[in-house]
């Protein structure tokens, strides 16, 4: 008497772990992709601006050619620009950065 009862139930808790099973797996495919957004430099400036910390500021290897060293100065300028709200104080750190990766200067301190 007690053995239909129990497969019955054993039947319905299946069918339940089953329905919960699909729902979880279509709420996992329906979720938005998460992008893969790379980080810029947090943190506070060094004195003196070091090569490492310029490549950090503008999101490039250390050893980026000029083109990529470039490219990424213009990208983070545009975000930080004073003309369009940005902060007079980091558009001298980016360009700071962009010197020294560049060469032209070697990391004096910044007018600020």
């Amino acid at each position: 008497m007690a053995t239909p009862f129990f497969a019955g139930l054993a039947v319905a808790a299946a069918a339940l772990a089953g329905r919960y099973g699909i729902h979880a797996w279509q709420a996992f495919k329906a979720r938005q992709p998460t992008p893969r957004i790379r980080k810029f430099y947090e943190g506070g400036f060094q004195p003196t601006m070091t090569r490492r910390e310029a490549a950090l500021i503008l999101g490039v290897r250390e050893n980026a050619t000029p083109d990529k060293v470039k490219e990424a100065h213009k990208k983070v300028m545009v975000a930080n620009h004073p003309d369009a709200g940005g902060s007079h104080y980091l558009a001298s750190k980016i360009n700071e950065a962009k010197d020294v990766m560049l060469g032209k200067t070697k990391g004096s301190g910044s007018a600020f």
